[in-house]
């Protein structure tokens, strides 16, 4: 379980988050949604240490992250694994090697358990045969791939998400969902997920966290979100027609 507490963040004067208090499940798909520049991108980077709040508690299991030494705080990311958006791979390193890295930074493991560990993890997102590769020369969901074997590699706690289908056809994005969803149930990971992509969040959510003009406007689970009464909620996700029809749905 993750907890933030009255989380309070400003950049040079101008408030992006005004305590902010929410709890994301341990084990579970918590996603975090809003309109651009609502907040929720410093959210995440807070969460994780990005960003050093101005006030508030940030917990992980009860153990407060906010008032952790540096050293403590290392401890701490040792059990996180980032999907950053765009995939955020090395260009000039292989998709085997992208892998290793933060097995080679934040480990003790031989040259040779590294790559084993690495082959591993691409072997579970099933990327096979590819490993000297460079991200150049696969695509676009394929690097979502390897950049999701790459947080899997320490085995962490905690995943963070940031857009995990940014610039993927919808197929594409299914697949990385149901990939998501399976890493999550396996190794009982607690997750947060940035998006905007609504067909995410009905696929794979178990709860779901709408940040509006940097507050928390509202919580619930996918089901009760159609029939929310809350109005930025629902301009937010009835902006498309397809999303009103599938309202009329719910409320039939």
């Amino acid at each position: 379980m993750i907890e933030v507490s009255h989380l309070c963040k400003s950049f040079n004067g101008v408030q992006i988050l005004s305590d902010v208090s929410a709890i994301f499940e341990e084990g579970k798909i918590n996603f975090t949604i809003g309109k651009s520049g609502s907040g929720k991108t410093v959210l995440l980077k807070s969460i994780i240490g990005l960003h050093e709040i101005d006030s508030g508690n940030i917990y992980f299991h009860d153990r407060n992250f906010t008032t952790m030494t540096i050293n403590q705080r290392k401890e701490i990311r040792k059990e996180i694994g980032m999907v950053f958006q765009g995939s955020a791979l090395f260009d000039s390193s292989t998709l085997e090697e992208n892998v290793m890295f933060p097995l080679k930074m934040f480990s003790d493991l031989s040259y040779d358990e590294c790559r084993e560990r690495a082959n591993f993890c691409l072997q579970r997102v099933d990327v096979v045969g590819k490993n000297h590769l460079f991200p150049s020369e696969i695509s676009g969901g394929m690097q979502k791939r390897v950049a999701i074997a790459r947080a899997i590699a320490l085995n962490p706690k905690y995943l963070f998400c940031d857009e995990p289908n940014s610039g993927l056809d919808p197929q594409t994005s299914i697949l990385i969902d149901n990939l998501i969803k399976e890493i999550v149930r396996e190794y009982n990971m607690t997750t947060i997920i940035n998006t905007h992509d609504m067909n995410s969040v009905m696929e794979i959510a178990d709860k779901i966290i709408f940040i509006h003009e940097g507050k928390l406007w509202w919580q619930g689970d996918k089901e009760s979100i159609w029939t929310t009464d809350n109005p930025e909620v629902n301009r937010f996700i009835f902006a498309s027609e397809l999303t009103k029809k599938i309202r009329v749905l719910y409320e039939k």
